[in-house]
């Protein structure tokens, strides 16, 4: 497409950069402060001029259009969506910039910026109808596409030598694939005729099957190397049957790509990049094959984990890997990442942070000028932990405790409300129209997305500034609830304190004392380090240093690693109330 762009600034210089990155063409750039390089030859030949300009150029710049046979659309700059709203979206502009509402050089809009009607927008394009055909000449010409994806995975590179896709399309035929897809790990169907083709689509059709295929046979072989370094030359029953289970699992969901990508990650911090790693946490410990992979250190057999929370084709669900990094290193894992896939292919996840119920009131008081003490006053009204008992909503249930709740069961505001301060009602009418609206947005502490190809094909992005470095990092305008459904999949960096510490620690040894310590195979049995743990000696041991959890160590003596993951699991909400019966059978044994 050719573009003429009338207007080059901040918003005409992105448009620039959109554009010139998808394909098109700019072919006149009008600067409204210096038109005396307009080109008259070069804008009649654009397919569409954009306009980002002040409003009292654009009937001008309309006529400009018209004369030389540029088509005109009609748009809306659309920042609320009710008329009514004008106000209350005048005051978060206010909150957002740091400025009162009666600043005369601060940021105005036209207060005409909600969503109109079609009506409406005929009547305000009454004289130049032609623009609103020409909008109604895009919308027929939009493809219509759902956004919800499957998986959407970047291809990790496979050595040539191991194979190719090509090749494996002239070793293998559909059926064998269909059979393999759709069947069980021993052979044995499972899935009617209908349930097997619907497989195969979800999964993304034979071109799909033909990769998934190559990656997950690669994921075999580097698993079955691992299980070697880590079980011996011979496996047991029980580990052959383990693996061959849950490759089959991570291959017919579709996901082996995803083990070779965090693999290669973690590896790359151990081994080029000096990151220490963390040995695994969460669902991801009840896997035989991250276990071979070294993507978690813990053997899932010998502590019983089950695969089936991390992985479930009963219950579809994309693999979550937490992988813990020293916070110190986490910003060269992500930089590593960002090299070895395109940095217009991984993003961050943004976060936004909404107005709370008492922090609405307290931003639009600041910025309405009303003092300090006589906002606090009225905070002070919202119940602090719910309403009371004998408070019930229309279903019988208590009520969400928020400003229109608390207008309407709480005396004192709702006479402010009603009350002859001006002021105040403002602040309580525009409080709870700006409530759990977007206040300010972040950076995810750990999310992460690795895009089979440039992120702006799937998800709008943008930048924001990360505040653990400073730098502005690149976000999907997606949060964390949204960026699975379009396919693409969330990788968890988490930065942990406490590994930059045992770091550190094993430095300071090494520089003391001459002594290499591994900490990936000190023993978990040492006596005298279970001493400390049965004396309460916890302080800065992650999950252990709280003062009820001391008094519990003290009581249950543990003395074996057994005991340590049962008192973890039993201290909180719920199963705390079986931790005496716990103790006394622990007594009991010794």
């Amino acid at each position: 497409m050719k573009i003429a762009l009338i207007g080059y600034g901040k918003m005409g210089r992105m448009i620039e950069e959109i554009a010139l990155g998808r394909g098109h063409e700019i072919v006149c750039i009008i600067d409204i402060d210096n038109q005396q390089d307009f080109d008259s030859e070069a804008f009649k030949s654009a397919d569409v001029a954009i306009e980002f300009t002040a409003p009292h150029t654009a009937y001008d710049n309309y006529m400009r259009a018209f004369k030389h046979g540029v088509k005109v659309v009609a748009t809306n700059d659309v920042h609320f969506v009710e008329e009514e709203h004008a106000e209350a979206h005048d005051h978060l502009v206010c909150v957002s910039t740091n400025h009162f509402i009666d600043d005369e050089n601060r940021m105005h809009y036209t207060k005409q910026e909600w969503l109109k009607t079609p009506q409406q927008m005929a009547e305000i394009f009454s004289d130049i109808p032609e623009a609103l055909e020409n909008t109604q000449e895009i919308v027929d010409k939009i493809e219509i596409y759902d956004i919800d994806s499957g998986p959407l995975m970047p291809k990790f590179p496979i050595p040539e030598e191991f194979g190719t896709e090509e090749s494996y399309r002239q070793k293998f035929t559909e059926k064998d694939l269909f059979e393999e897809f759709t069947r069980d790990e021993h052979g044995n169907e499972v899935l009617t005729q209908e349930q097997a083709e619907k497989k195969v689509k979800t999964l993304g059709g034979y071109d799909r099957l033909y990769r998934i295929k190559l990656e997950a046979d690669y994921l075999r072989h580097l698993t079955y190397i691992g299980a070697h370094q880590r079980y011996g030359e011979t496996l047991t029953e029980e580990q052959e049957e383990r693996i061959n289970f849950e490759l089959h699992i991570m291959k017919t969901m579709g996901f082996p790509g995803y083990f070779l990508i965090v693999m290669d990650f973690i590896r790359a911090a151990r081994e080029e990049l000096g990151v220490s790693v963390g040995p695994g946490r969460g669902s991801a410990a009840g896997s035989v094959v991250a276990y071979c992979l070294r993507i978690t250190d813990l053997d899932p057999l010998k502590y019983d984990l089950l695969f089936e929370r991390f992985l479930n084709p009963d219950r579809i669900s994309l693999p979550d890997i937490d992988t813990d990094f020293d916070d110190a290193g986490r910003g060269k894992v992500l930089d590593w990442v960002s090299e070895k896939y395109g940095h217009t292919h991984v993003a961050h996840i943004i976060t936004y942070g909404t107005m709370a119920t008492k922090s609405a009131i307290a931003d639009v008081g600041r910025v309405q000028r009303i003092p300090l003490a006589r906002v606090n006053e009225i905070k002070g009204f919202i119940p602090e932990k719910g309403f009371p008992e004998n408070i019930k909503d229309e279903k019988g249930k208590s009520p969400k405790v928020n400003l229109k709740n608390c207008y309407k069961y709480v005396d004192d505001l709702r006479m402010l409300l009603n009350g002859d301060e001006p002021q105040i009602r403002n602040m309580l009418t525009y409080a709870a129209q700006l409530e759990d609206t977007i206040r300010q947005v972040g950076v995810h502490a750990c999310g992460v997305i690795i895009g089979a190809d440039d992120l702006t094909n799937f998800a709008p992005l943008s930048t924001v500034e990360d505040k653990a470095t400073g730098k502005r990092v690149l976000v999907t305008e997606y949060d964390g609830h949204v960026v699975e459904s379009v396919g693409l999949i969330k990788m968890d960096f988490l930065g942990l304190k406490t590994l930059t510490i045992i770091k550190e620690c094993l430095k300071n040894v090494k520089l003391a004392h001459g002594i290499d310590i591994d900490i990936d195979h000190i023993p978990i049995d040492d006596a005298e380090t279970y001493k400390l743990f049965q004396e309460g000696r916890t302080v800065g041991v992650f999950q252990f240093e709280s003062s009820g959890m001391k008094s519990m160590l003290r009581q249950f003596k543990p003395d074996c690693f057994e005991d340590l993951i049962l008192l973890v699991a039993a201290y909180r909400p719920g199963p705390m109330q079986f931790l005496e019966k716990i103790i006394n059978i622990k007594n009991e044994r010794l």
